[in-house]
């Protein structure tokens, strides 16, 4: 019901209360009838049933069955490094996923714990889960609202409701009926809402929604429905990971089959195919993909971006579009003078503080006329607006001190919602001065001249109207300052007998500006091919003049949209014109859900930024959820997937950049992995068609498994960023794992590496030499010059540079060490079913495994002139 429409008589009758309040017996039978005051939560899964659910995984299951069976018809040392990995990315998936469940205690939490109520007359202190609607609710500075009423009476009340509706100013509230029915809850003026704050004044106000019906309920409800989205990478891994296992679970059943045939023991094929599938799989992959997750993570921290979701590490590598809010992100989230209009002239930048006498009165007028104050850490305490008032005169020269010292206030009339002005009284050598700030058309309407370059002279209304309008239409939010002489203070301290016959003095205009750095994200954004998009309860012309000096859209009308504009388009008509809106202003909290959602239906991958309560449900539903942690509510830091440490809109294009790189690097593992573990299988599977026997018996599979899918794939974890990542268009939230051209370079090169270990086999039995321990060792080898070769699909090796990964040259040296290890240490060979190689032999198989880096650099040179061309 749209309670802001109604007279505070009607809203009473309709909720059967009265200006006395409802009696005990009727609050006790609505609480009997309604239910509780408080916000319902949807049964969640149990910590166990999270814990279980880590192991449903295709891939990991496969795994687990392939562990069991190692260690029954093998060695139970075989199942032990598989059975740490999977357990330790259970256990990494168990805590994301419960603490993305507190989102809801959070939001329980904002809610008063309890209220002042005024029943049958008397006024009683209840517990806020007791109210009901048509309760009548005192209100107080620093009281949480305990649920939405509809304001019957107020005295200077204002509210912060930008948790709830992003507007960033306390807001002033009355109690006329309203006649729009289509307002957003901002411009609701009537009423306050569950979960707000009273900043100044007091209040009565009845009770018209509580629990889940309230706005705060509704938001609760959206959170607890929007799901939450499954991250790229998720999906694709889950994707690649089944069609892998059964890819190898059938190969190996050939590869045993075909062994079997052969005469080949029946254990020793039973061992050789589960080694094979344990080796095929990659099972250092969650691990490595967890590991580099957590260490982008940490580095992103040092970045001021927490995250509170692995898996949106990589997500910001597929992000196309930012949904950010405005105060605080974009902009400084500190009202500051960016104009005034003094001795006939508008002043902006420098100029502000050119101090002529017009210049100087005014400045000594706004750091007088002024409650806010500076604390003891230097930090200015107050009304966003006064606060940047008196920041203005502090940077002009005006010491608030020595000016109180000199003109001491003596008497004031505080600022009224009903007058809009306020006026201090001074003490002087001559008698007292007044100074009065407040609305433009107030203060000029109680001026009779205004002052010149040349002192007093005739007002001029057009040239006052003409620069506030022309500050207004630059976003700014302008005030007027006029002074009055007495010769002593005035016994009557009224408004009609000391703010009128004014000396209009000059006006200021103020707005939160942006962020000097957000300019220069927003273009980053544009270069990645990242659309950024401003969400904000704020006002259109306001939301409109920042999007241009951000250069987030150009003078286009339909760049811009309101949020009862938006509401009155279909879902068809929006999601056919979302990708052409690039400012929405004054919107709903679903309408934010709606927005991510409509994007997302045009296949974008979605960031979206809030601080407020009415940003979680979106915050949830979205691809990355962002939380500003300055001036977050918990609900919002709860439902988001990272936090924004400083709250700045270029620390996310810092953060996509990492997630880009995170993203890239974890491809070049899987690429990595699949490759040379596709090479041993090709040996394995094609040795009995050529005659051969099986060149690796089963722990030395495993041991070129753990080795070189350990070290080298951590390693890879840490290797830089390609110089032209942020030019680069987003990941394709489509795209495949093995899509870009890895399919073929996994193919090509798994094909590559079998057939030349095949061969290198069949010559090391010809003439005799220890042919295991040489294609051993070969494949070993080779792996350590496939890491290096995938370090970049594009760059040569040598133009990256051996050592801008110094952890992947130091895994390639262990590793080449290990391996001479188990060649060449006595005790190691009969458990490795080595032989120690000749020096001849060692460089033959070293020198192979340098020709395949050879190959891979000639295909990158082939590659960038076909780029070219």
């Amino acid at each position: 019901m749209s309670w802001h429409l109604k007279s505070t008589e009607e809203a009473l009758s309709e909720l059967g209360s009265s200006r006395e309040g409802l009696t005990e017996e009727e609050a006790r039978q609505r609480l009997s009838e309604g239910g509780p005051n408080e916000l319902k939560e949807q049964a969640g899964r149990s910590p166990f049933a999270m814990l279980l659910s880590q192991f449903t995984d295709f891939m990991i299951l496969v795994l687990l069955v392939a562990a069991v069976l190692a260690a029954v018809v093998g060695e139970p040392g075989d199942a032990v490094p598989i059975i740490t990995i999977v357990i330790i990315n259970a256990l990494i998936g168990f805590v994301q996923e419960y603490r993305a469940e507190r989102a809801m205690a959070a939001l329980r939490e904002m809610s008063g714990s309890s209220a002042t109520l005024l029943r049958n007359g008397r006024t009683l202190t209840v517990p806020a889960r007791e109210i009901v609607p048509g309760d009548l609710v005192l209100l107080e500075a620093g009281n949480v609202v305990p649920a939405d009423l509809r304001l019957v009476e107020t005295a200077h009340l204002t509210a912060v409701e930008a948790a709830l509706t992003g507007e960033s100013l306390p807001v002033e509230k009355g109690t006329e009926p309203l006649a729009d029915p289509e307002l957003s809850l901002g411009d609701r003026l009537n009423m306050v809402y569950k979960g707000t704050v009273i900043s100044y004044g007091r209040g009565l106000g009845v009770a018209v929604a509580t629990g889940m019906t309230t706005e705060l309920g509704r938001i609760a409800a959206m959170l607890q429905s929007a799901g939450e989205a499954r991250t790229p990478l998720q999906r694709r891994l889950a994707s690649f990971g089944r069609r892998l296992a059964v890819a190898i679970l059938i190969i190996c059943a050939i590869i045993f089959a075909l062994g079997f045939l052969r005469g080949e023991p029946l254990l020793l094929m039973l061992l050789t195919a589960i080694s094979l599938a344990v080796a095929a799989i990659p099972e250092a992959l969650p691990a490595v993909v967890t590991i580099t997750l957590a260490l982008g993570a940490r580095k992103m921290v040092r970045q001021n971006a927490l995250i509170r979701r692995l898996p949106a590490v990589e997500t910001l590598g597929s992000v196309t579009y930012i949904c950010s809010d405005k105060t605080g992100t974009l902009t400084l989230n500190r009202m500051t003078v960016e104009a005034v209009f003094v001795g006939g002239a508008v002043r902006r930048g420098e100029d502000v503080c050119v101090m002529d006498e017009p210049g100087r009165l005014l400045m000594t007028a706004i750091a007088l006329c002024n409650d806010s104050r500076v604390d003891t850490k230097g930090t200015l305490i107050g009304d966003p607006t006064e606060t940047a008032l008196l920041s203005a005169a502090l940077a002009c020269g005006f010491d608030r001190k020595t000016l109180e010292n000199d003109f001491p206030r003596v008497a004031e009339l505080p600022f009224d919602s009903d007058r809009k002005c306020m006026t201090t009284f001074h003490s002087t050598s001559d008698g007292i001065v007044a100074f009065t700030k407040g609305a433009v058309e107030v203060v000029m309407m109680r001026s009779a001249t205004m002052l010149g370059t040349s002192g007093e002279c005739t007002l001029d209304r057009e040239a006052i109207t003409r620069a506030t309008d022309d500050m207004a239409a630059g976003g700014l939010r302008v005030l007027a300052v006029a002074r009055r002489r007495w010769e002593y203070l005035p016994e009557a301290l009224d408004s009609e007998t000391v703010e009128r016959n004014l000396v209009f003095v000059g006006l200021v205009g103020m707005m939160d500006p942006p962020r000097d750095e957000a300019a220069d994200a927003v273009a980053q954004c544009r270069t990645a091919g990242i659309t950024p998009v401003m969400i904000t309860g704020d006002h259109p012309l306001t939301a409109r003049i920042i999007a241009q000096r951000l250069a987030m859209i150009e003078e286009d009308g339909d760049a811009v949209i309101n949020g009862r504009d938006l509401a009155n388009l279909t879902q068809e008509e929006f999601e056919r014109r979302v990708e052409e809106i690039r400012v929405y202003a004054r919107v709903a909290p679903e309408q934010k859900l709606k927005i991510v959602k409509a994007l997302q239906d045009r296949g974008h991958f979605v960031a979206m930024t809030g601080d407020g309560v009415n940003d979680a449900p979106a915050l949830k539903r979205a691809d990355i959820g962002i939380a500003m942690g300055i001036t977050g509510t918990d609900v919002s830091k709860e439902a988001a997937a990272m936090i924004l440490l400083d709250d700045n809109f270029a620390t996310i294009v810092k953060a996509v950049r990492e997630g880009r790189r995170i993203y890239a690097n974890i491809l070049k593992f899987i690429t990595y992995s699949i490759t040379c573990n596709a090479g041993t299988l090709v040996a394995i599977t094609l040795a009995p068609f050529f005659g051969l026997p099986l060149p690796l018996v089963p722990i030395q599979i495993l041991w070129l498994n753990l080795l070189t899918d350990s070290l080298p794939g951590l390693a890879l974890a840490a290797e830089p960023a390609e110089r032209d990542i942020m030019k680069r268009p987003p990941v394709d939230p489509q795209e495949k794992i093995f899509s870009g051209g890895r399919g073929m370079y996994v193919a090509g090169y798994g094909i590559l590496i079998g057939a030349i270990a095949l061969a290198f086999q069949s010559f090391a039995i010809s003439r005799e030499l220890p042919w295991q321990s040489m294609v051993f060792t070969f494949l070993v080898l080779n792996r350590m010059a496939v890491a290096l070769a995938v370090r970049s699909d594009r760059q040569s090796l040598f133009r990256i540079g051996f050592l801008t990964n110094r952890p992947l040259c130091g895994a390639v040296v262990i590793t080449f060490i290990l391996q001479l290890a188990v060649i060449y240490i006595p005790v190691l060979n009969p458990v490795f079913v080595t032989a120690p190689l000749s020096g001849e032999a060692l460089a033959m198989t070293v020198a192979l495994a340098l020709g395949m880096l050879s190959v891979s650099e000639l295909q990158k040179v082939l590659l960038r002139k076909m780029r070219r061309g």
